[in-house]
């Protein structure tokens, strides 16, 4: 396509130099491109026309045609308004507006016919639309199409006339001056067998449809190209990968590997570990390096599975790394597998902000040297002074939480050879999210609990009930267990209600006056938050107040009820992750979720879900479809800015996959799009920009 869609906005009829300013800083668009690939988020039919004796307050919007009879000024200063009386041959009706008034009285005749669309209210018993669209009868010039398309806009733009009819008259004018200027972004190759509307109609339909037929075709064909580009680029930049990089080979199972399987396992290994490790070990034996996303509930037995593969990296005289996001998390790494390799004599050391300055002298010069095998610790791992001997494999845990920026430090650690890459998140990722956001990595999948773990009981409560919540707790309490009890927020603000942990601790204090309670925020020193979590952890307080700082790190086996505050305030898989603290131990847990009575349906469709399933993967399939991709944990510190204009990973699922499947088979047949048939390929992808995209090589 030429570059003529690239031109600044301010030279499109109808826009200038001061809108365009206003449409860079509040939409983002700053091209004839951006604009035309700014997508309407709903239509409404312009084919019904009502009477108005049908007009009621409580429509949605609605279409009428007729005349004005009369103006009027009403109010004084700021609360001026220009009230019109519009009527048809069934009755009359008023419209109202607070701005643009001058502009109104010039230009609006009585007695003309005009089209008056608008969502209609009530005042004073007579029914009302406050800042109509009028069109002329008459007039030619501008034609919306069967259904009027609907522009997302702000408050600053409205101030200025830029609504959504505004916008509509904007992407009017661009039709007509690009007439003849789109051309064909995919081969017939791809476009025939899926018998895709041509581009030029699809932009057209999409901002003007004819018919809601025509608008789906245009709909399905835009959300394809974006998808299909999108996975074009992943999966090409895997294959480029895969030729690229070679990998250490990892061919013995030695001392280390045979000794902890026979006489160090925690408990018996489930299927699905030993599936994950078969697919890991195939990639170590490959000579390329590896990528690999381990994605596992809490609790499923990923650090189990990651620490295995780092004993196969000191069988076959390689270091290995385990970064943790926080120094809680880290420590929690550190001691769980200093106590699984017991005996093993393998040397391990925990690095943190923490760590003081002689301790790290040891650590550094033992790195070096080779005599460290396995270095745990959190960002303080990149820092460029830690300096390893033979780093054969890097495990990143939570990976989300990590800029990519900083994962790479640690990928250039090697000269020469990078080090194996396994990425370990207990936040399940939805499938058509894997696909995007981690669709260069090869994905594995524990999707079972260990022997002995029961489901966690999840309850929903209202207020109502909490009589009965607390006798629960005091119930489990004397029977030897223990309690977290969570809250939104750390202290009273004016604009929310919701419970707060500061009356929280008074009233628990109260409520349990026999127990003793322990209270962790993210207000707090490390140091002060590590000896709280520390007392509850050694049974010494009973109760433990908190925000949502416990989601990531604590693991205490005995504590076996969860009780959420305010749990509509919560995103699902906030929940889901706070819920995973509980239910570590053998005995069965519980999750008990406190709400007001009023809460929205999206709220009472994730409280609904909680109780409904334990399943992590069905829970982020409800999560993406609820709150969309942009507002999953992680996306945007992917390296892929998920900014698609059309397409929509929580429902756009079976498009994702039918795109995914043809570009993995184009790319097989044609790796690097040299075929003459893919020569429009080629240029469009060349076209994509490369920043999106530029840190996929890194896990």
């Amino acid at each position: 396509m030429p570059e003529y869609l690239d031109q600044d906005i301010k030279f499109l009829v109808g826009v200038g130099p001061k809108r365009a300013e206003l449409l860079n800083k509040e939409l983002g668009i700053y091209t004839f491109r951006d604009l035309l690939y700014y997508f309407p988020y709903k239509y409404i039919d312009r084919t019904r026309f009502h009477n108005i004796s049908e007009v009621r307050p409580d429509q949605a919007y609605i279409q009428v045609k007729g005349k004005i009879r009369s103006f009027e000024l009403l109010g004084e200063g700021r609360k001026q308004r220009l009230s019109a009386v519009f009527f048809d041959e069934t009755g009359s009706m008023d419209l109202v507006w607070f701005q643009g008034i001058k502009y109104i009285r010039e230009n609006l005749l009585p007695g003309k016919t005009y089209v008056v669309f608008g969502k209609p209210s009530v005042f004073s018993g007579r029914v009302n639309i406050i800042h109509p669209e009028v069109e002329d009868k008459t007039s030619e010039q501008f034609k919306t199409g069967v259904l009027q398309a609907f522009y997302n806009t702000t408050e600053k733009l409205k101030k200025r006339f830029l609504n959504t009819s505004a916008l509509n008259k904007i992407q009017y004018n661009l039709a007509l001056q690009i007439q003849g200027k789109i051309y064909e972004t995919l081969p017939p190759k791809v476009k025939d067998p899926l018998k895709l509307m041509d581009l030029k109609n699809a932009l057209r339909q999409i901002h003007f449809p004819e018919s809601t037929h025509l608008l789906q075709k245009a709909t399905f064909r835009l959300k394809f190209e974006e998808l299909f580009y999108i996975q074009l680029k992943i999966l090409s930049l895997k294959h480029k990968r895969y030729e690229a990089f070679k990998g250490f080979v990892f061919s013995s199972v030695g001392y280390n590997f045979n000794h902890f399987y026979a006489n160090n396992l925690p408990f018996e290994l489930t299927g699905a570990q030993k599936k994950v490790i078969k697919e890991i070990r195939k990639d170590l034996g490959s000579g390329k390096q590896m990528n690999r996303l381990l994605q596992g509930d809490v609790g499923s037995g990923k650090t189990l599975v990651a620490l295995m593969i780092a004993l196969l990296a000191f069988d076959n005289g390689f270091q290995a790394s385990l970064m943790a996001p926080t120094e809680i998390l880290a420590i929690q790494h550190y001691n769980t597998i200093r106590k699984m390799l017991q005996g093993l004599g393998v040397n391990m050391a925990l690095l943190t902000g923490s760590t003081k300055k002689s301790q790290r002298k040891i650590i550094h010069e033992q790195l070096e040297s080779g005599e460290l095998q396995l270095l745990i610790g959190t960002h303080a791992l990149i820092e460029d002074v830690v300096s390893f001997h033979k780093l054969g494999l890097v495990i990143i845990d939570e990976q989300h939480r990590f800029g990519v920026a900083q994962r790479a430090k640690l990928w250039k650690k090697n000269s020469g050879i990078p080090p194996h890459i396994l990425v370990m998140t207990a936040t399940p990722i939805p499938r058509t999210l894997a696909m995007t956001l981690y669709g260069d990595l090869e994905v594995s999948v524990i999707d079972e609990l260990p022997p002995g773990r029961k489901p966690i009981s999840t309850r929903h409560y209202y207020e109502n009930r909490r009589k009965e919540v607390y006798q629960f707790i005091r119930s489990q309490i004397e029977g030897g267990r223990q309690a977290y009890i969570v809250y939104p927020l750390i202290s009273e603000s004016e604009k929310m209600d919701y419970k707060n942990l500061e009356d929280g601790y008074e009233l628990m204090k109260q409520v349990f006056p026999r127990f003793k309670i322990s209270m962790v925020h993210g207000r707090m020193k490390p140091a002060e938050k590590d000896a709280e979590m520390q007392l509850f952890k050694d049974g010494k307080t009973q109760i433990m107040v908190a925000t949502t700082v416990i989601e990531v790190g604590v693991d205490v086996p005995n504590a076996s009820v969860m009780v959420i505050e305010s749990a509509e305030r919560f995103g699902l898989s906030q929940l889901h992750q706070l819920r995973g603290r509980v239910g570590r131990g053998a005995e069965q847990s519980y999750c008990l979720l406190m709400s007001s009575y009023k809460i929205s349906n999206e709220s009472r469709k994730r409280l609904e879900t909680m109780v409904r399933t334990n399943d992590g993967f069905e829970i982020a399939e409800v999560d993406l479809q609820l709150r969309g991709p942009g507002d999953i944990e992680g996306t945007q510190q992917s390296g892929l800015g998920l900014n698609l204009n059309i397409a929509n990973l929580g429902k756009d699922g079976e498009i994702l996959r039918i795109a995914r499947n043809l570009a993995s088979d184009i790319l097989d047949d044609d790796p690097r799009l040299e075929k003459e048939e893919h020569k429009l390929l080629r240029y469009h992808y060349l076209k994509m920009k490369n920043t999106e995209f530029n840190w996929s090589v890194i896990s």
